[in-house]
């Protein structure tokens, strides 16, 4: 059995998905064994309440320095001792000491084909924004591991949606999220506990095949 923690700072929609496909059966194998925040109001921890799930908020302001939040935060994911870390929606830079000791165990989803609008400040309406600006006609979203860089560890996924004509950057975040996010991720997390997926020489490549 696959023991995730999910880590997520606001609403929990990817969250969601990932409790709906463990439900369903359409993600094998796998227990979500505690979420975290670093949010104190977000609706994910409710999320969580709700369907039985462990969940803890780890909020920076608590602390005395970001060192101290770091540990803390470490300290609970160590806790609850999981196989794998889902970033889903989480709005804070992973410490490079848990990025090392769950080296390709932490998964991120990003709401763009990486390499496009990716990286330091592309997070949230920002990316659906950008795609808008730069007149894209199609955008989508990313699995990916966690490495030390941002948005840069190897593609586990990557799933196309369109840009129509008059979309707002919220209206595109919506479309993503339904047509993309919420199906790329379960699936990679489903591929993951299967044992479908390896890393060799930096990238992702699955053993069926």
């Amino acid at each position: 059995m696959l023991r995730v923690v999910v880590c997520v700072s606001g609403g929990g929609t990817n969250l969601q998905a990932v409790i709906d496909g463990v439900k369903a059966g359409s993600i094998r194998n796998t227990e979500i064994v505690r979420v975290i925040s670093n949010n104190k109001n977000a609706y994910a921890l409710q999320r969580a309440e709700e369907n039985g799930i462990a969940a803890v908020c780890v909020c920076p302001a608590d602390y005395v320095s970001r060192e101290v939040f770091h540990q803390a935060l470490l300290a609970a994911v160590e806790e609850a001792e999981p196989d794998l870390i889902v970033l889903a929606g989480f709005l804070v830079v992973i410490p490079q000491e848990m990025t090392a000791r769950y080296r390709n165990r932490i998964i991120n989803i990003h709401p763009s084909l990486i390499p496009s609008f990716c990286g330091t400040g592309y997070y949230g309406l920002r990316v659906h924004e950008a795609a808008l600006e730069r007149g894209v006609r199609l955008t989508g979203a990313t699995v990916h591991f966690v490495d030390e860089g941002t948005d840069t560890g190897p593609i586990i996924l990557q799933k196309a949606v369109e840009v129509k004509e008059g979309d707002t950057p919220e209206v595109l975040q919506k479309r993503v999220m339904e047509e993309a996010e919420w199906k790329i991720l379960p699936q990679a997390i489903d591929e993951i506990a299967g044992g479908l997926i390896e890393i060799k020489d930096g990238k992702c490549r699955r053993t069926d095949q």
